[in-house]
């Protein structure tokens, strides 16, 4: 059952004779389960589709309620600060009236003492028109701090309208989004039919060992397995490459070549020691599912898959989807009932 990853290369049958056994009818419901699982229906692939343009729609929407929200900030931040200038102005403006009034008060003071002080109604004199014109700066300057204070509001009420209109359309994308992920959901049966291709998996393995001739066997990305396998093997080799994982490895071999790989292991009999007496836990001739192309032994970038390995982590994940489990003590093996 075991075996290395330069035997894996070593032990793949060569290719099948044109002949070919009568598929048994379990395995050839196994692969009808699995390509079914594997297949997604047309209404799922639309369904799937106006998902993919909806999530999309909601980013566009995200990103437009980022955009509003930072245009509101920035438009309370200059609010802010015009309200304040506006304050600081208004106050300079008063303050420069009440200078004005003071200024002609001591006009009037000084024009009237006796004896008459020239100089000092002139001075005075100055005093009322520097105070006229700081008046006059200070009014246009708190008419523009106001005109500037009307403009600030205006802009933080049409940015905080967009924020919310932008906000107000996200969360009804986003619902959106919601109703179709769980259309998808409803309409996603996979992991049900491949449990139901897992059930009879037994079944299959008893009925191919009852008849199997190498021609029932096929070659998948070099790896050689039972025909019934094939569309699901292929699968989850492809997809696995899609994720940046390389899995490759040995498959079918003979009854020789099994009686070889027990003598390579060092099993104390060829035919009555268990699997587990062996330096690597190899089966019985006769016993292991690679003798009809329902095991394989998996090896990635060369090496056996072990624990720690990237392949053996995505395979945890995601080999049930394709009939395939792991036999516990042989990272590397796996199989359609994890035997």
């Amino acid at each position: 059952m075991a075996i290395t990853a330069s035997l894996a290369a070593g032990l793949v049958a060569a290719a099948p004779s044109p002949a070919s056994a009568q598929v048994p009818r379990s395995a050839q419901r196994w692969a009808s389960l699995m390509h079914r699982s594997l297949t997604p229906t047309p209404q799922y692939l639309r369904v799937r589709k106006t998902l993919t343009a909806e999530r999309a729609s909601l980013a566009t929407r995200s990103r437009r309620v980022t955009t509003a929200r930072s245009a509101q900030n920035a438009a309370q931040a200059a609010l802010t600060t015009a309200v304040a200038t506006d304050a600081a102005a208004r106050t300079r403006y008063v303050l420069a009236k009440e200078a004005l009034t003071s200024a002609r008060n001591r006009l009037i003071v000084v024009s009237l003492q006796r004896p008459r002080d020239a100089a000092a109604v002139t001075r005075a004199k100055g005093a009322v028109s520097a105070a006229a014109t700081a008046v006059r700066n200070h009014r246009v300057r708190a008419r523009t701090a106001g005109t500037a204070l009307t403009t600030a509001r205006a802009t933080s009420r049409r940015t905080t309208v967009a924020l919310d209109r932008a906000i107000a359309r996200w969360r009804t994308k986003s619902a959106t989004v919601r109703t179709y992920q769980r259309r998808l959901i409803a309409l996603d049966h996979s992991a049900e039919i491949a449990a139901q291709a897992a059930a009879i998996s037994r079944g299959v393995v008893t009925e191919v060992q009852a008849g199997f001739t190498v021609a029932d066997t096929t070659t998948v990305n070099g790896i050689t397995v039972h025909k019934s396998v094939a569309f699901a093997f292929r699968r989850m080799l492809n997809d696995a490459q899609s994720h940046g994982i390389a899995l490759s490895g040995g498959g079918f071999r003979t009854r020789q070549q099994q009686i070889e790989l027990r003598q390579i292991n060092g099993c104390p009999d060829i035919w009555t020691a268990p699997a587990s007496s062996c330096r690597v836990p190899t089966a019985i001739p006769g016993r292991s599912l690679h003798e009809v192309g329902l095991a394989v032994d998996l090896t990635s970038d060369g090496a056996s898959l072990t624990r720690n390995s990237a392949a053996f982590r995505w395979l945890t994940v995601n080999a049930r989807k394709y009939g395939y489990v792991n036999l516990p003590s042989e990272p590397w093996h796996w199989s359609i009932t994890g035997a």
